[in-house]
């Protein structure tokens, strides 16, 4: 083939060929390689103009401390706000609230007292002030009666109420504990004294006595604490009278050894009488009342009294001592332990049996003066009484009304009732006047 017509061949080839390389291109758009994925596509700021100013872009808004997020802080694990958005909070338990007064209907409200540790019911020179204890027939308080549900009755005379208060009040209580027990009580009691202090407020005003054939004060009046705590824990070392019946006879007995019933000493004679034995429970009422005559008139003030009841060779009378609690408004509360404690107590308790002294004058004196009695004999139940009797003693309703009286008049019966049927009403029998009133 001639040179000239090969090259002629070859370019119309090639030309064939660019002619149907272009047609493809303009059909089928090329794709990305499988291996890339599409990004989303961004917005680029324009560059900046001379004409126009440049965009403002959002920023964050200022926070305020209560919108603030939390923050991590390794000394606040939990997120919680820091000392910045909250005051410190102190170390140990916040002490608890004082009684609020919600319920007063006449003036005499509770008002806080000196030291600004609760509060106290304001009492003038002639009123004469009632504590009055309302339960239904299973024996819980009854709350929400008003001024008008109540009459009082004065000698039979109907009195008008002058004072109507029916929120918690501080107490000034007086603690009389048993060492005359037999010890197997004794120490029983001493495992509770913990639950003792818990059952009070920091509010209250709490003394300490004891007593056997003599009565000890063992604290003066203070706000329940570490005081108290200190007494009470060196309470519990104190053992009781050993337990069971005395020892009249035998080789240890009073009349000194015997053999086969013949003293070893001829010359000794051998006389089998019993220890005389005392156990003033009504010195102890009496010491405690007197105390308890110094302290403000505004707390509500009790006797709260551990013991088996027993009454002997004491140098107060029981009529003595009950005119004192009336003539300054004390009410007794008992914890009966060990022979109280017994079933049937409060059957026999009237009986007076010899060398062993009255039984009854404890029961007989939380129930003259509107106290309460429990007679428990395990550990949890005495525990459980504790917080009962005070929790009753601070929540009662008050009332008080106007007289006229003088130191040196009689003895005045009072008698309380509830306009309301089903309900039971514990209030003091009776008061003797004093000077600046009940």
């Amino acid at each position: 083939m001639p040179r000239g017509l090969c090259r002629t061949v070859w370019l119309s080839v090639l030309v064939f060929c660019l002619a149907v390389a272009g047609g493809r291109g303009q059909t089928q758009p090329a794709q990305a390689p499988p291996a890339q994925k599409a990004q989303p596509q961004q917005d680029i700021p324009d560059a900046p103009s001379a004409v126009r100013p440049p965009p403002v872009f959002p920023t964050v808004p200022p926070t305020s401390e209560s919108a603030a997020p939390p923050v991590s802080n390794p000394a606040n694990p939990e997120n919680a706000p820091t000392s910045q958005s909250r005051p410190a909070t102190p170390p140990g338990p916040l002490p608890e609230a004082p009684p609020t007064n919600t319920d007063t209907t006449f003036p005499g409200d509770a008002v806080p007292d000196a030291a600004g540790t609760g509060f106290t019911i304001p009492v003038r020179v002639n009123d004469v002030m009632i504590p009055v204890r309302v339960t239904d027939d299973s024996g819980r308080l009854v709350y929400g009666l008003q001024a008008k549900d109540f009459a009082v009755y004065d000698d039979g005379q109907k009195q008008k109420l002058d004072v109507f208060y029916s929120s918690p009040v501080v107490l000034s209580a007086a603690v009389i504990i048993d060492l005359g027990m037999p010890d197997e009580a004794v120490q029983k009691v001493n495992r509770t004294f913990s639950a003792l202090q818990g059952a009070f407020s920091p509010y209250d005003e709490v003394a300490i006595y004891t007593y056997s054939s003599t009565v000890a004060k063992m604290a003066d009046f203070d706000q329940a604490g570490k005081k108290l705590t200190a007494v009470l824990d060196g309470l519990q070392t104190v053992t009781g009278r050993p337990n069971g019946p005395p020892i009249l006879d035998g080789p240890i007995g009073p009349g000194g050894p015997v053999i086969n019933g013949i003293p070893i000493d001829p010359n000794q004679p051998h006389v089998s009488t019993p220890p005389q034995e005392s156990h003033v429970l009504n010195d102890a009422i009496l010491r405690a009342a007197l105390d308890l005559n110094k302290r403000d008139r505004g707390r509500r003030k009790i006797i709260f009294v551990i013991s088996d009841g027993r009454e002997i060779h004491s140098s107060a009378s029981y009529s003595a001592v009950l005119k004192v609690l009336l003539t300054n408004g004390v009410a007794v509360y008992g914890v009966g332990v060990g022979g109280a404690a017994i079933p049937g107590y409060k059957t026999v308790e009237r009986l007076h049996l010899p060398r062993l002294g009255y039984s009854d004058i404890l029961p007989k004196y939380v129930n003259a003066t509107a106290g309460e009695f429990f007679s428990e004999a395990s550990r949890n139940s005495i525990e459980t009484a504790y917080a009962h009797a005070i929790g009753d003693a601070r929540n009662q309703y008050t009332l008080g009304y106007a007289a006229h009286l003088t130191p040196s008049e009689a003895y005045h019966e009072i008698e309380v009732t509830v306009a309301r049927p089903g309900l039971n009403v514990y209030a003091k029998h009776g008061y003797y006047p004093a000077p600046g009133g009940q």
